[in-house]
Parts: C-alpha cells; structure tokens; sequence
C-alpha cells in the first residue's frame, strides 16, 4: 500500500505518469480486500465462540463463501500478472525518477521493515500456497464428517488451483532465492580484492558506480547446486562456500559478521525456505559471503582431479582442481579444494 498510495500521489501531481499501475500492481487493492474480509469474518467467528463457549465452532459458511467464491481466483489473477510485474519492474528501475521514488519515498519508510518492492509483490503467493495448510488444520479438529468432508474438498479446490500455477510458483520460488543471494554475497571492489590494482581516491566512486552485485538479477539464471568445501591456500585451509549456476561458479570465502558493507544487518533478513538448511542457518547467524575472486564462466573452466599419492602426500582429502582459463586458454586462476568426503566430492 506504501508503494501503491505513494506513486498515485505523485501521479496526481503529474510525476511518473507513464508508469502503468496495473502492470505493477494488478488486481493488488481488490486482493488487499477480499484477504482482509477473509480475515476478519475468521476472527470474528472465533471472538464469538470464545465469548459464548456453548456455541459450536462453525467455519463452514466462512470457508464456503470465500473458497467457493473469489479469494482463490483473485490470487489467481495477481500471481498469472506477477511475472510480467516483476520484468516490467526490472526496467523502470533503471530509470533515475524511479529510483528516487522507491528509494527516498517509500523504501525508508519504517513501515517496510527494510522490504524493498520484489519482496513485498511476491507476498501473495506465498500466502495461496498456505491456505491449503490452514484448510487441513480445520479438518483435522472438526467432528462433524459432513463439514470434514466439505473441508477435505475445498482443500482439493484450492491445492488445484495452485497445482495450475506451478510453473509460475517455481519461477518466483527462484526469483525471491536470488533475491536472497543478493543481500548475503559481497562482491569487493577491485583494489580491496588485488592490492596490485592502484586507483586514486577521486576515481573510486565511478569505478563503484559499475556494482557487480546486479549480476544474480537475470531472470534466466538458475542456481544448480550449493555447498560448503575447503580451500587449499599456501598456508593454511579455509572454509569457502561454492555457488554453481547454470552458465558460472561463483567461489566466496564465508565470514561471520553481523555487519556487511553499507551497515545492513544481515540477521534482520528474512531467509528463503528453499535455500539449504546450512545456508538458512548461516544467514541467521548473521553471516555472509565475500566473492573470492571473479565468476568462472562454465565454458572457461577446467575440472582435475587429484591422484591419491598426491593426496597423500600433501595431506589432503577427496581434493579437485578448479582451473579458470581466459579467452585466449591461459590459465588465470587456480583453486585447489577438498570435500567432507569422497560422495559430496
């Protein structure tokens, strides 16, 4: 709403006229509405039993004229427009108005609890895929088989209704999994990561200006595979986190701290479901992910394994080679890594 309002007021007063609400915001007001009644006949129905315990709980009417009715399909309509919104979305922010707007207008507002506008869009579908879970809790505490039997088919209703959209929640399971990428992965600028690389302080702030952290927002990319391995360095080993996607592998070097560049605090964020468990928890320990060195596109990449004598000798387990060639098929960089064991390996 803080989003929504904010932009209508300045389009009142003739700013960012060419931005298409509908695009943005689908059916978004008439959502907000048909959840809010949906909650509020909920609660009033439970205020009442509580106050006149010999009245018996009755969800029936509720359920029927919400689930039968519109609150699935208008979820619907807003999740089939979510991923066209979030494209369209991509593109104003390019745009230096728009920017100020989400930034100065709406995103300091303390009501968005430091949400920024991809993560308060795909707020809705969660929610459908939890109605299900709510509709199964009611039937597991209702007594009456004919209402178990009615509950059991609405929970039917809606899971279908879901099961339509899968596709659709898949995609945005992976857009809100990067999104979450992006908050915990930092990328230091190049003279903090080379000290080889001189740069005058006057320079810095337009060399800083070309962020590499918008590299994990293409909508294309999918992250394959993820885990904790050990980096062989000259004099000691160092516990580093490997991300893989579909067209790079990204090395980063895990550190605990609460604090990550700009002073945000990472422990504050809210953790994607989908990510792994180890990861989950590193993020809410407060921790984050300091890139290496640079990405290593998959088709300049070189992958050796290590034969066992010199394992052996080296005192090393389950060890590969990472090797990263340029265009002209130098070698450029090398990473010697081992695994917990031989199947992770």
């Amino acid at each position: 709403k803080i989003f929504m309002n904010t932009i209508k007021y300045l389009q009142n007063n003739e700013f960012l006229l060419d931005v298409d609400l509908w695009r943005l915001f689908a059916n978004l007001e008439e959502l907000n509405k048909i959840s809010l009644s949906f909650l509020k006949t909920f609660f009033e129905t439970v205020k009442e039993h509580v106050s006149t315990s010999d009245s018996p709980m009755d969800f029936s009417s509720i359920l029927r004229k919400f689930f039968q009715g519109d609150l699935c399909q208008t979820h619907q309509i807003y999740c089939l427009n979510y991923t066209s919104a979030v494209f369209y979305l991509e593109n104003l922010r390019q745009r230096e108005d728009f920017g100020i707007y989400l930034k100065q207008w709406c995103e300091q507002n303390k009501q968005c609890k430091r949400l920024h506008l991809p993560e308060l869009l795909v707020a809705p579908l969660h929610r459908l895929t939890r109605y299900p879970l709510l509709l199964n809790n009611i039937w597991k505490r209702s007594t009456d088989e004919t209402e178990k039997d009615f509950i059991q088919s609405l929970k039917e209703k809606v899971e279908k209704s879901i099961w339509d959209l899968e596709g659709k929640v898949k995609w945005l399971d992976n857009f809100q999994k990067f999104r979450q990428l992006q908050e915990i992965i930092i990328w230091p600028l190049v003279w903090d990561r080379d000290k080889r690389f001189f740069v005058p302080e006057c320079l810095k702030q337009s060399l800083r200006e070309n962020s590499s952290e918008n590299i994990l927002s293409s909508a294309n990319r999918l992250l394959l595979h993820e885990g904790r391995l050990t980096l062989a360095e000259s004099t000691r080993l160092v516990d580093v986190y490997l991300f893989l996607f579909n067209d790079f592998l990204l090395i980063t070097k895990i550190k605990r701290n609460k604090k990550k560049y700009g002073g945000s605090d990472t422990s504050l964020i809210p953790v994607c479901p989908s990510l792994t468990p180890e990861l989950q928890s590193f993020i809410r320990e407060g921790g984050f992910c300091t890139v290496l060195d640079q990405p290593i596109p998959l088709d300049r990449l070189i992958l050796k394994n290590i034969d066992p004598i010199h394992i052996t000798v080296f005192s090393l387990r389950n060890a590969f080679l990472i090797q990263h060639e340029n265009r002209y098929r130098q070698c450029i960089a090398v990473f010697l890594l081992q695994a917990q064991t031989e199947t992770a390996k």
